[in-house]
């Protein structure tokens, strides 16, 4: 059953925009650019195929740099990918930590990056289909960010609102902070969201990560657990320069888990956004060509849970 899923699989990406040759690191190019302050990198496939921007927010002080890898193979499936480093003060420590609003900075550079002369996405951009990506400290400011929430210290204000161009979020080790044991409720409807978490996460442990799940409040939603990986199973390397150690090791190789943390959450931003092929992975057979992976969703109608062995 294992090989015929794994054979459909493969079909299946095959005939997405980006095969899955082009869908590897080496095939992708960036290019620096500024977004809203924030020095950035854009990651793109190539062709001219109109793109949907992806905007990743990065976990606490994790270098841009880190992600190469994971934010590549993510462009490979067809979105302009852009990594900036948010640097700032919370409290007394200033270092990378993002924030909510740079949710709108994204989608401000995206309309105007589309129309720039010289810009290597000139005319290749749809500004008005954004979708996040974000590691840790990152993914709880875009958890909040969804919920309209202006939540300390991933927001400073009375209020925040999201854009209307915000269509789908996939996070990693991500969690909302919670109250008594629960994860705040997310406000999410009309914006599908994925939590793929590491199994061997020492940092956000898999409980909180399936708490800030289940508090999630509309469908489409996944949580997609990935084996043996930990709280740094999506960056390029384990503990990036200034990032806080996990304690609790990785047990599966560096890029198989960067890659199948990317992966699906591809596919998940992917299948959000109306691709037929896509969600037939995500909430069909996909885990069951992926072995170590464990898949949750609800779809609306049914939730369904898979197990290792596609069953």
């Amino acid at each position: 059953m294992r090989r015929l899923c794994s054979a459909v699989a493969l079909v299946v990406i095959a005939v997405l925009p980006a095969s899955p040759a082009s869908a590897t690191p080496a095939r992708v190019s960036s290019y620096e650019i500024q977004i809203g302050a924030d020095p950035a990198t854009v990651y793109l496939p190539p062709g001219r195929t109109v793109l949907p921007v992806a905007l990743l927010l990065q976990g606490g002080n994790v270098p841009r740099e880190s992600y190469g890898r994971f934010a590549r193979t993510v462009a490979g499936f067809g979105f302009a990918v852009a990594v900036p480093d948010h640097r700032r003060a919370v409290g007394p420590v200033s270092g990378l930590f993002p924030e909510s609003r740079q949710i709108d900075a994204a989608a401000q550079w995206a309309a105007e990056e589309n129309v720039r002369a010289g810009s290597p996405l000139a005319g290749r951009l749809d500004a008005g289909r954004l979708v996040l990506l974000g590691h840790s400290f990152g993914a709880a400011a875009g958890l909040f960010a969804i919920g309209g929430l202006c939540t300390p210290p991933f927001c400073f204000g009375p209020v925040y609102q999201r854009p209307a161009v915000l269509r789908a979020a996939a996070f990693y080790g991500a969690a909302t902070a919670t109250q008594g044991g629960q994860a705040v409720p997310i406000g999410n409807a009309g914006v599908p969201v994925a939590l793929v978490q590491g199994a061997a996460d020492g940092v956000n442990p898999p409980a909180a990560a399936r708490a800030t799940y289940d508090g999630l409040s509309s469908p489409p939603k996944a949580y997609v657990t990935v084996g043996g990986a930990n709280h740094y199973g999506l960056t390029d390397t384990q503990t990036p320069p200034g990032a806080t150690p996990d304690a609790s090791p990785q047990t599966i190789a560096q890029n198989a888990s960067v890659d199948a943390a990317a992966r699906w959450s591809a596919l998940f931003l992917r299948a959000s956004l109306g691709d037929s092929l896509a969600a037939a992975y995500v909430y069909g057979f996909g885990d069951a060509s992926d072995e170590g992976v464990v898949v949750v969703h609800d779809k609306g109608s049914t939730i369904v849970v898979h197990d290792e062995g596609g069953t």
